[in-house]
């Protein structure tokens, strides 16, 4: 793996049955899986909490390889200071995946003989570190190149230069000329952030803190910053990007929604009724889903995959993030026995070399409506029944299978044959031949027949 590849590799370098059965959705049900980040071999993770001007911006390197080779290249809006700078709890992007994943819910029918009635951070004061002796390297080749280091400092166990530059070839040459190995491409993906007057955070691993943190990982980096932009830089990272990738961004806010403003933002298909065989696929389900609706909205949208608000969730894939949790995640605003006021909005985005044109650009809202990726199993009563109702009931829940085969295959763009054949309902009586003799689909045939 290259060395300009991390998260940052993409971020940053930066989805007629009966009444008696017709189900009365509400958020609830039993969770029973969760497609988090694990489904995906290239994803990065970034945590942004807002309010106001202010962020604390959290990045998970997905690196894999030689710590020594690490380094990644964020535009940032403002020169930080060390002080502005620290090492997170690589915990916390997990719990943030863990509890805004979409999920997989099941609800059981109950038996229709019975009459039944259901309801359905601010930043911690930073430890100390060494700042490092001043650079005083190559200065006249520096100026020659316009390229300025304006601070250098190490946190944790990485060393943290803030450079600014006057053109791109120069910056391109001065990172060459100091170690740092730049894809191709890098002069021309430079240029605009230079043109915008924006700073680049670089930091590489100080294999001697490395070797003193006992990690081994490299642990989140986070930045504390004040600009009325709000953004994510995304197009250097598409410098590494061979094929697709997958940036999932935990967006927190006291206020409600955070949207794209320069790109479309689209709800993943949810709130659907899938077979049951799904349970034991739903990895593989969810990817083909995702596939199938990127492909459809022409991969230049933000999915919206969760927003809700933090005090709670219906079903939980995972318990919300404590008080504790929330100020490692950057959340600044909150104050002790204080209700939690944060709003989580999951945005995930796939994105290639030849897609997503601009960074992305984000505003904050008041819109506090629930949304969640919700994958739903019906299972049927399979129960002793000796009433009336049963036989009408027996052949709404083969008609509500094969709805749920058709929709399955809309979704994934799997092959509606073999996911009948996986479908099927188990140990339910087939269908009388009357029946079967009187169905739309057998008159179609018997029309065909007669016809050829």
């Amino acid at each position: 793996m290259k060395p300009l590849q991390t998260l940052a590799s993409l971020v940053l370098a930066f989805w007629v049955t009966f009444s008696f059965i017709q189900p009365a959705w509400a958020f609830c049900g039993f969770y029973v899986a969760k497609a988090d980040t694990k489904l995906y071999n290239k994803a990065s993770q970034v945590a942004i909490a807002r309010d106001g001007k202010r962020t604390i911006l959290t990045m998970e390197n997905d690196y894999q390889g030689d710590v020594k080779d690490f380094a990644i290249v964020v535009p940032v809006p403002v020169l930080l200071k060390e002080e502005q700078v620290r090492v997170g709890d690589p915990k916390i992007m997990e719990r943030l995946d863990s509890f805004s994943a979409p999920r997989l819910v099941e609800y059981f029918d109950s038996n229709p003989c019975d009459v039944v009635m259901a309801d359905q951070l601010l930043l911690a004061a930073p430890s100390s570190a060494s700042t490092g002796e001043a650079m005083n390297q190559a200065a006249q080749r520096r100026d020659a190149l316009g390229v300025t280091v304006e601070a250098k400092f190490t946190v944790g166990e990485y060393d943290i230069l803030l450079l600014s530059a006057k053109e791109s070839g120069g910056l391109e040459t001065w990172l060459i000329q100091n170690g740092y190995k730049m894809p191709p491409g890098a002069r021309q993906l430079l240029q605009p952030y230079i043109r915008q007057q924006m700073k680049f955070f670089v930091a590489k691993v100080n294999l001697t803190e490395f070797d003193k943190s006992g990690f081994q990982s490299l642990r989140p980096l986070m930045i504390a910053y004040e600009s009325p932009k709000f953004m994510l830089p995304i197009r250097l990272g598409m410098m590494n990007a061979q094929t697709d990738q997958d940036l999932i961004v935990y967006l927190l806010s006291p206020k409600g929604q955070i949207e794209l403003t320069n790109y479309r933002t689209v709800k993943v298909p949810s709130d659907v009724e899938i077979p049951e065989f799904v349970k034991g696929e739903f990895g593989p389900f969810y990817q083909a889903m995702f596939q199938t609706a990127y492909t459809r909205e022409d991969r230049r949208v933000g999915f919206l995959e969760y927003a809700w608000d933090m005090a709670g969730c219906d079903p939980c894939s995972a318990d919300p993030l404590n008080y504790e949790e929330l100020r490692k995640a950057g959340v600044f605003w909150l104050s002790p026995n204080q209700p939690t006021n944060v709003f989580i909005t999951r945005l995930h985005v796939r994105y290639s070399r030849d897609k997503f044109p601009e960074d992305l650009m984000f505003q904050e809202t008041s819109n506090r409506q629930q949304f969640q990726g919700r994958y739903i199993l019906q299972h049927p009563y399979t129960g002793e029944m000796t009433c009336s109702a049963a036989r009408d009931y027996k052949r709404s829940v083969r008609q509500r299978v094969e709805r749920q085969v058709q929709t399955l295959a809309k979704l994934t763009g799997w092959n509606i044959q073999e996911i009948r054949k996986k479908a099927r309902v188990a140990d339910s009586e087939p269908e009388p031949w009357w029946e079967r003799a009187f169905s739309s689909t057998f008159l179609g045939r018997m029309v065909d027949w007669w016809r050829s």
